[in-house]
């Protein structure tokens, strides 16, 4: 039996604003869920803290500057790009997805829109895209070429659409704005907003500088803890040492560098910070001028509002509400067990996205609280949400602006 793993220190700043949230982050490492941790948090857009804690190899601290992956958080920004266009008069969201990709019309998917994407109502969840090992290309004429599921009405019925539909998001953003997807988000998303260091995809000569720099922060499978009941973590003396750790090879060239719209975003948490922060603000970073705007006040309201409500979700098997592209606070239907969730102390404005048993990002208007937290561990379902609840929750109370129904 090995000796537990020793305490952490944080790297960043705001550590002393977070304790609780840090105790919990630490509980999970010492539990084996993580080897380290990134968390940046904003109240009233002014920066609680931007740190980093534990280890993004064994041996190397992890820091506020490594690039993590954001798996699904990745969405909403792939969100924002079609509410650009929608902005711009180059397509409607009760379009049919076939208006702009005819070939999408196939296997009975004429009536799907570009809402019911958005909104997972569209029954198009098919896997078998092949992502990363297709290309672009022949991903989109895949899905194009898929039927839609049997006995699905789009609109009528929901269930999480994983990866297959935000590929025919992604192709619509191509060909409507007449660029690559990558370039697209850097240009009218990312670098606006000052988020430094993010990409969906991202060239092959700045992904080996990153790597040459030591910045990109390898994924660990910690999916054999001991799960009870979605407890809390506790410490255990057998968790795995650095030198059990399983990668998942989540980093490597060929999952970094092809875009997936859904699911490989990269960079530090700041920057999705700084993403939602702009939500926050009607679009544009606080105190931004008017070239750094990226959406209007009232798309942020059409995106982040309810557009799907009381709908039970046939992929996570959970009632959930969403807006177009985020998912909203959705605690009313089960707080313990509504799954990629911001915690049980949030305000019903919530919004936000999760990513895989690794991520959140969120933001929360009652409170002015703007959350971004990644591990570099992936647990079992169960016990990732109730590590991020407990941290969520942690931050709320350390911050003490949780919700309170009158």
């Amino acid at each position: 039996m090995t000796s537990p793993l020793p305490a952490a220190s944080a790297t960043g700043r705001g550590a002393e604003r977070l304790p609780s949230a840090l105790a919990a982050l630490e509980a999970g490492r010492r539990a084996g869920l993580h080897l380290g941790a990134q968390l940046y948090v904003s109240l009233g857009f002014e920066t609680v803290a931007d740190l980093a804690v534990g280890e993004a190899r064994p041996g190397e601290a992890l820091t506020p500057d490594h690039l993590m992956l954001w798996l699904s958080s990745t969405k909403p920004l792939t969100a924002v790009a079609i509410a650009q266009l929608w902005e711009a008069g180059l397509l409607e969201l009760d379009d049919p997805v076939a208006r702009h990709l005819p070939a999408f019309a196939a296997g009975g998917k004429e009536a799907v829109t570009v809402r019911h994407l958005l909104t997972h109502t569209g029954g198009v969840r098919m896997a078998g895209h092949g992502w990363p090992r297709r290309g672009w290309d022949e991903i989109v004429a895949a899905v194009c070429a898929r039927k839609l599921e049997p006995g699905w009405v789009p609109g009528r019925k929901a269930g999480y659409h994983q990866l297959a539909s935000w590929f025919v998001l992604g192709e619509l953003v191509q060909r409507l704005a007449g660029r690559p997807f990558v370039d697209y988000v850097q240009q009218e998303i990312c670098r606006p907003l000052g988020m430094d260091d993010c990409w969906i995809g991202m060239p092959a000569e700045r992904y080996r500088e990153y790597v040459a720099a030591g910045r990109l922060a390898p994924m660990y499978d910690t999916a054999d803890d001991a799960a009870v009941d979605g407890a809390a973590p506790e410490p255990r003396p057998d968790a795995p040492r650095p030198d059990a750790l399983r990668p998942l090879g989540w980093d490597a060239e060929e999952r970094v560098v092809p875009p997936s719209p859904a699911g490989n975003g990269h960079g530090p948490m700041r920057g999705l910070g700084r993403f939602y922060e702009a939500l926050l603000a009607g679009g544009r970073p606080p105190g931004g001028g008017a070239a750094s705007r990226v959406l209007s006040p009232q798309a942020v309201v059409a995106m982040t509002s309810r557009q799907r409500t009381g709908m039970f979700d046939h992929t996570f098997q959970h009632v959930m509400d969403w807006g177009l592209g985020f998912i909203l606070d959705s605690k009313q239907y089960g707080a313990d067990t509504v799954p990629y969730a911001y915690g049980r102390l949030g305000s019903p404005r919530t919004f936000g996205h999760s990513g895989y048993r690794t991520s959140t990002a969120f933001a929360d208007p009652e409170a002015g609280l703007v959350v971004a937290l990644a591990m570099n561990g992936a647990p079992s379902a169960e016990v990732h949400e109730a590590r991020v609840r407990d941290v969520l929750d942690a931050v709320y109370r350390d911050l003490g602006v949780a919700w309170e129904e009158a």
